[in-house]
């Protein structure tokens, strides 16, 4: 396993990492949730992430019982949690003071640990000012009870707000990031995030390297009735690869799939590996239903070093999205 630091803090996590979502509680039930959290530690994974809006929480409960009973070292491993959709009272939602504090106890309860490694606003929340959920994670921050606090989803001048606020009244700035990012969606990483690396070191922890699935191939003869795209709840993501941008992604997908093959991969193994080759990500969140789903996938990182520049100049061809300006990082 590779390890790489979280941003500027010192905190190092598993270059690969097991996330929760749409899998815990919904196609993952404890036993199996064990299983996979066993085989991830085992491989040298330290990262678990989870969310209170997963499951309504029932995701992060079967991870704290599934952690509790293989007894993983507590300085071992890091996990974390996000506030943003705790439930559908007022005091439920968003990153009030309130909210912010009452949902770190509540996922402190269900992960059966006495303290968040990482703690995320799940989104930005336009009807709070920005200085009160800041000054609330300072204060959990100061109390023991998270490690370190960050954003998902939130634009850069958000963060840059945020952390300007932090400094100004002497308090814990955001550290990471949680964006989605792949050979499909890059621009917020890649582009819009750029500056922010070097000025605050932000760390990001990224969600949907696979593209919900559809970079391992599994759609390419048409989506079908199987898979995460027909999950029930999720017709959401489903309705994005109906419409004329989703066929395009999806011939892309294909058009990789042989380029994959050229090069001496499967399709899923290229699409983590691109992930990878960007030093800005601090860790890669794996999603997976079957301990061997995430044992393959676990082996991406054995051929990172074979995307050279002429490989990823060929996967530039296909997708045809590179983000404008100069990119800060080279090809190893």
């Amino acid at each position: 396993m590779e390890y790489r630091q979280l941003g500027s803090s010192g905190l190092r996590l598993s270059a690969l990492s097991l996330g929760s979502w749409v899998t815990f509680n919904k196609q993952v039930e404890l036993e199996s949730a064990q299983s996979l959290i066993k085989t991830a530690f085992d491989a040298g994974v330290n990262f678990f992430d989870n969310a209170e809006g997963y499951e309504a929480g029932q995701s992060e409960v079967v991870m704290g019982e599934a952690i509790a009973r293989l007894g993983l070292p507590r300085d071992e491993y890091c996990v974390s949690s996000k506030v943003f959709w705790g439930g559908r009272k007022p005091t439920q939602l968003g990153l009030s003071s309130k909210h912010v504090t009452d949902a770190c106890h509540a996922a402190l309860k269900r992960l059966q640990v006495d303290y968040l490694d990482l703690y995320f606003c799940h989104r930005p929340d336009i009807h709070t000012p920005i200085e009160e959920t800041v000054r609330a994670m300072h204060h959990l921050i100061t109390q023991g009870k998270v490690m370190y606090w960050g954003t998902s989803e939130w634009s850069a001048q958000q963060i840059m707000q945020a952390h300007g606020i932090a400094r100004q009244y002497h308090l814990t700035p955001p550290q990471m990031e949680q964006p989605e990012y792949n050979v499909f969606n890059r621009e917020r990483v890649e582009a819009e995030y750029r500056d922010l690396y070097a000025d605050i070191g932000l760390g990001t922890t990224i969600w949907s390297p696979l593209a919900s699935g559809v970079l391992t191939g599994k759609y390419n003869e048409g989506l079908g009735s199987e898979g995460r795209l027909n999950l029930p709840g999720y017709e959401w993501l489903k309705s994005h690869y109906e419409g004329d941008e989703g066929q395009v992604r999806l011939d892309q997908t294909r058009q990789l799939t042989e380029l994959a093959a050229e090069l001496g991969m499967p399709l899923n193994h290229l699409a983590l590996a691109w992930c990878l080759k960007n030093p800005h990500v601090s860790t890669v969140i794996l999603g997976a239903s079957k301990t061997a789903q995430l044992e393959d996938n676990l082996k991406a990182l054995d051929v990172v070093d074979r995307l050279d520049e002429n490989a990823m100049n060929a996967i530039e061809d296909v997708l045809q999205n590179k983000p404008a300006g100069p990119r800060d990082w080279k090809v190893n």
